[in-house]
């Protein structure tokens, strides 16, 4: 069985500009990982109008940036996942999760698994909803 995608544009709020949140399984990816307060990457930065948005699954791995906690990512690390295409099958793995010196060592996501018609139809439709642009 395949995870399911979704990704979500949040209008921009008191701190930050509009940014892109993944739910996986019907779970907020960004939120499980850094907690409540913290973000997922700037809408314009991971679904820019002048090129292909990263989140593009290709035959080569790449290190994907998905989200940093509220004391930022300078701090205590960011969200971060290896994304690579392998024939039909979008394979999310190798997570790194930011953690505090302070608080215990977080467990990673586990390793995910997209249908690649699934996948690419969802990156597709949210690289063409630029509806977050206005608040620019």
């Amino acid at each position: 069985m395949f995870d399911r995608l979704e990704i979500k544009v949040l209008p921009p709020g008191p701190r930050f500009a509009p940014q892109v949140r993944f739910w996986v399984n019907g779970e907020d990816v960004v939120e499980e990982a850094v907690g409540e307060g913290g973000r997922g990457p700037y809408a314009a930065d991971a679904l820019p109008a002048d090129r292909p948005t990263p989140l593009w699954a290709t035959g080569e791995a790449r290190r994907l940036e998905l989200g940093e906690p509220d004391c930022t990512g300078g701090c205590c690390g960011f969200l971060t996942v290896i994304v690579q295409r392998f024939g039909e099958i979008v394979q999310w793995s190798d997570w790194e999760v930011p953690w505090a010196a302070h608080t215990p060592v977080p467990h990673p996501p586990p390793e995910l698994h997209f249908d690649a018609s699934q996948y690419d139809t969802e990156v597709a439709r949210a690289e063409a909803d630029r509806w977050w642009q206005v608040y620019l």
